[in-house]
């Protein structure tokens, strides 16, 4: 029995799907497989021959342009690795084709950010501020209080969350769109063929799409201390009395912060002198001043001598400004950076480079150093945001199975930190701008001068804007503010679209909204905004 692929122009619809696959079973066709996404008809035939095929589909009024012999090994047009938002939206981009996908996962279908990264972290975060805004509150007259947390409750809650959105945004997907999906760890054995669980798979075109995971600092004695990441704290059940952070960018503010709401003692530790030390100045000073005012312990500029445990106990040996200190916690968060997941793919038998990190290295196009294999997400260590993962993911399948020629565009990229207030920015900081050769003009307005911040009591914050000092056009926005997240996509489209101040300033903003700081700052190019009455802008 020989198996054959068919392609066939004319199918429009699912009916002509079940069309085809009954011509075929009548002269005696088996397995039969058929997609009008597709465009094609696989199947088994016994005895016939597959010009028979070819004309019995013929008569039935479509047009079969061509047919072979299918390698059982040969089956697909395109292979994913791995199964999150890069992996999914390339297999939705390539359906659109008519490629023939099948995605591999060796674990959670999903991938980080419904299972472990975004969903659950965001959906605590508004249960920290809540209950933190139960205990704090600026308004005089109010009477709230907040008890115990039960983290249990809480935990259970979010996996709920998480369970229901990976069946309805992930695992539903998978009929929906007509690709296979396999269970099971890919490794290369060259640079056409994977081999999965003991069976081999070929593609003309392949997507390494397998994220990356919490990183893990060289510190003496760190391997025998029962320390947690990102991953592993959103499963703990009870608020720990003390909780030390190693790394503090935008995970270990988030999370210590999270759970300084809920109620635990936090010490966020980093090596930079900075906070966000890649950030705007006062971007950094803003956040600084806004954790430390709310309770957290911020160290900076440290050293990490040795860590160790004593019983349930954590310490960590650190050094500030020559100073040894000791800080005891009851866990112990590391997070420092993400590492790709790609040591287990045997990438050198498939001819693709990495870098020093681990991570794949892609051209403009995404292609890696195998110009068969594509890559998208975070195993490019690119800027780690779920929806520049999908973005990625399109256009590799768009340039792998869609003969198309994109560029990945990461120029004009928006970044949130949810943390309160939220830090939000894109495009370029002063410091980057003069690198890039603009003379550069900025405007920096204080939270305390934007009215929505005053009647909130909610003040620490700024806005800064980024400018070419000869054409007005702006080129970044950095801002540090409750909302900052809703405000930024409206910047993101001023920056993306070449917009100037003078289009911020004469643009109408809603009086009292957070997104009238945009106008604001833009005016405080040449005026004093204090010395203007409400909405005058």
């Amino acid at each position: 029995m020989k198996r054959y692929m068919m392609r066939i122009e004319g199918m429009t619809c699912p009916s002509c799907e079940k069309h085809i696959a009954s011509i075929l079973k009548q002269i005696g066709a088996k397995s039969i497989d058929v997609s009008f996404r597709r465009r094609e008809a696989v199947f088994e035939l016994p005895h016939a021959n597959v010009e028979t095929a070819k004309q019995a589909i013929t008569m039935a009024g479509y047009e079969p342009i061509e047919a072979g012999e299918v390698d059982a090994t040969r089956e697909y047009d395109y292979i994913i690795i791995g199964s999150g938002a890069a992996a999914f939206a390339s297999a939705i981009e390539a359906s659109k084709y008519g490629a023939k996908v099948v995605m591999i996962e060796r674990g959670t279908i999903g991938g980080t950010c419904v299972n472990i990264g975004c969903v659950p972290s965001k959906t605590l975060l508004r249960a920290g501020e809540i209950n933190y805004l139960a205990k704090n509150h600026p308004f005089l007259g109010l009477h709230t209080s907040a008890g115990t947390v039960d983290l249990s409750a809480l935990i259970e809650q979010k996996n709920e969350l998480v369970r229901d959105l990976r069946q309805t945004k992930y695992v539903n997907l998978i009929n929906e769109y007509g690709f296979t999906l396999i269970q099971g760890e890919a490794v290369f054995l060259d640079e056409t063929t994977v081999e999965v669980n003991g069976k081999k798979l070929s593609a003309n075109r392949f997507l390494i799409a397998t994220g990356a995971s919490p990183a893990v600092p060289n510190i003496p004695g760190l391997a025998g201390v029962d320390y947690v990441t990102s991953t592993t704290l959103l499963e703990r059940k009870e608020v720990p009395k003390r909780l030390a952070v190693i790394g503090s960018g935008y995970i270990g503010i988030e999370l210590g912060q999270l759970f300084h709401h809920l109620g635990s003692e936090v010490t966020l530790m980093q090596r930079s002198q900075r906070l966000l030390k890649t950030y705007e100045p006062e971007v950094s000073e803003a956040m600084t001043k806004a954790l430390t005012t709310q309770g957290i312990h911020l160290l900076t500029g440290a050293s990490f001598e040795r860590v160790e445990q004593d019983g349930n106990v954590k310490k960590i040996y650190i050094e500030v400004d020559g100073k040894k200190q000791v800080i005891e916690a009851d866990e112990l968060l590391i997070a420092t950076g993400r590492t790709p997941n790609t040591a287990a793919l045997r990438l050198e038998a498939a001819g693709v480079k990495t870098g020093s990190r681990g991570e794949i290295i892609v051209n403009d196009y995404l292609q890696t150093t195998n110009p068969r294999i594509y890559a998208a997400g975070d195993v490019t260590l690119g800027p780690q945001f779920v929806y520049v993962a999908a973005y990625e993911g399109t256009i590799a399948a768009a340039n792998a199975v869609g003969a198309q020629n994109k560029k990945a565009q990461l120029d004009t990229i928006p970044a949130v930190t949810f943390s309160s207030p939220a830090v939000a920015t894109v495009g370029l900081t002063e410091q980057q701008a003069k690198e890039k050769g603009y003379e550069v003009k900025t405007s920096v307005l204080p939270l305390e001068a934007v009215p929505k911040a005053i009647v909130n009591h909610e003040t620490i914050g700024v806005f800064k804007l980024v400018t070419d000092a000869k054409t007005g056009k702006l080129l970044g926005v950095h801002i540090v503010a409750e909302h900052a997240g809703e405000v930024i996509y409206a910047a993101t489209l001023a920056v993306k679209l070449g917009l100037t101040i003078d289009d911020l300033r004469e643009t109408l903003a809603p009086y009292l909204t957070m997104a009238e700081g945009l106008k604001l700052a833009a005016l405080t190019f040449d005026q004093d905004v204090e010395k203007l009455s409400c909405c005058a802008g």
